[in-house]
């Protein structure tokens, strides 16, 4: 992961970096879930395990606003560290704490499979670049869903670690939309209502449709 988590600094905003050269911009597409085609017993498993904790589409929590953390303590770390830990075992790249159902304003994201994950508290967006990507991002809210997203290609928020430590993350590319996609969860938006109106009515029948289908 291009993590660049570093102690907050004053400064401007950064002048617009160049554009990062991508052939195909979905080859880049971050989806909250990362499963493969074929999954070991165990391994799976414990991704329907984990899968049981996040909060689906139709759950009101997805629709709610977080609230800002005031108290850094050990109640907080615990939570980060389970969200670390679903994140892990849904094979997963992101998870906000509305999506299992904690309306703080915290999420833990990780780019790279193998990489700790990163946890931002209070993260507040201090800039973004004028030029925009689209991919196509999938959510673990969203079972089997997968949308076209315009975002910023780079972004700059501040934030604070699990112990009140004030960061700064100036990301761009996946990392960029990794981030913005989970600071959508902690304001109650959907990738639903960032794609297009066909891809949305789509996503929205593929929904129903397994919600209308008997639980195993």
């Amino acid at each position: 992961m291009s993590e660049t988590l570093d102690r907050l600094t004053d400064g401007e905003p950064p002048a617009e970096p160049e554009p990062a050269e991508i052939a195909d911009p979905k080859a880049a597409a971050p989806d909250e879930s990362d499963e493969p085609a074929e999954l070991d017993p165990e391994v799976k498993a414990r991704r329907d395990a984990a899968l049981a904790h996040v909060r689906k589409f139709g759950d009101p929590v997805l629709n709610t606003k977080a609230r800002e953390v005031e108290r850094f303590d050990d109640a907080l770390r615990e939570e980060v560290q389970r969200l670390g830990m679903l994140m892990h075992d849904a094979m997963g790249i992101g998870l906000a704490a509305t999506q299992i159902g904690l309306l703080n304003r915290v999420f833990v994201y990780r780019v790279q499979p193998d990489a700790p994950p990163s946890a931002l508290v209070n993260p507040e967006v201090k800039w973004t670049s004028s030029e925009e990507e689209t991919a196509e991002e999938g959510c673990l809210s969203l079972p089997l869903v997968h949308v076209d997203v315009e975002r910023p290609a780079h972004v700059r928020v501040e934030a604070r670690d699990e112990y009140g430590e004030p960061l700064l993350v100036e990301a761009s590319g996946l990392e960029a939309r990794v981030i913005l996609h989970e600071l959508d969860h902690l304001d109650g938006v959907l990738i639903l209502s960032k794609t297009t109106r066909e891809q949305r009515k789509e996503a929205m029948r593929l929904l129903r449709e397994q919600q209308l289908q008997p639980s195993s």
